[in-house]
């Protein structure tokens, strides 16, 4: 993984995302989803063309069930986008880079 995604937790969770200064772009994923692996590359690539302006990070749904139920995710990969604490976009599976770029873009 590349060094500017962060690996998010339920430890980490609240200083990470929900009290964030910046919009966070969070990755729900887990280590047997084939469509996560496809879309791992293309929230790097997010990762390190939003740097400073973004948060991004993976969470591990498998070993954070709790966060993951709290969100509602019932399908990984899920990207969710949170801008001060709260969820202001979602998308569900495999997504086009542009797609969630332009998600992004909207919330920075």
């Amino acid at each position: 993984m590349a060094g500017s995604v962060l690996t998010l937790s339920e430890s980490n969770w609240n200083q990470e995302v929900v009290n964030s200064d910046k919009p966070v772009l969070v990755d729900f994923w887990a280590p047997w989803c084939g469509p996560c692996r496809i879309i791992a590359p293309i929230i790097e690539e997010l990762a390190e063309e939003f740097e400073g302006k973004l948060k991004v990070g993976k969470l591990n749904t498998d070993e954070n069930p709790n966060i993951a139920m709290q969100y509602g995710i019932r399908a990984i990969p899920t990207v969710i986008l949170f801008k001060g604490g709260e969820v202001v976009d979602t998308r569900i599976g495999v997504q086009p880079k542009e797609a969630l770029k332009q998600m992004v873009m909207a919330h920075i």
